[in-house]
């Protein structure tokens, strides 16, 4: 059985999101798990329970290598993780990850690492970016954590306002206050 594996890294990545979903079906994949977090996510749920579902003989599928992890290391962790359900991994367009394959896993290795690299020039590219906004005065942050409001969130259970008003007033999810207030 084919089941194939779609992720982008957020949910603004429609047409991406939406061209593996269609590759994949195009691919023969019986199902699909689907996620939309990003690669270095702590917990990727979909691919965990696509690598619980597989069975041996299935065969999983993803468009792109950066699709399954951003690292060689994850990468490799996955791919030994789906072999030893008795399944493999084909990245479309590249064939079989067969560990027996030292061809196939060397080309596997060689992309991982170049995903990688990606990755880590992508972040530096926006970390220059920031740093030439914040020079120019036009960089002004990420929008205030709850934990920025906790003065707010006390003074408001304070005066008796429920928990979840107070998420509501202050625009942060009411776990927050929660956490706030048990903290």
């Amino acid at each position: 059985m084919k089941v194939g594996y779609a992720r982008t890294s957020t949910l603004d990545q429609v047409a991406g999101f939406e061209a593996q979903i269609r590759d994949l079906e195009a691919a023969g994949c019986e199902k699909v798990f689907r996620e939309q977090i990003s690669s270095v996510a702590d917990r990727r749920t979909e691919l965990e329970a696509l690598i619980d579902y597989v069975r041996e003989g299935d065969e999983v599928v993803a468009t792109k290598i950066d699709r399954l992890a951003r690292s060689v290391t994850d990468l490799l962790d996955v791919i030994k993780r789906v072999h030893a359900k008795g399944a493999f991994v084909r990245i479309a367009g590249l064939g079989s990850t067969d560990p027996k394959d030292a061809t196939g896993e060397l080309i596997v290795t060689i992309l991982g690492a170049i995903g990688a690299f990606e990755r880590r020039m992508m972040l530096e590219r926006q970390r220059e970016g920031i740093a030439k906004a914040k020079a120019a005065g036009k960089y002004r942050g990420r929008k205030p954590t709850a934990r920025a409001q906790s003065d707010q969130v006390r003074e408001l259970a304070g005066k008796g306002v429920s928990k979840v008003e107070i998420a509501r007033q202050l625009g942060i999810h009411r776990a927050s206050v929660h956490r706030i207030l048990a903290g």
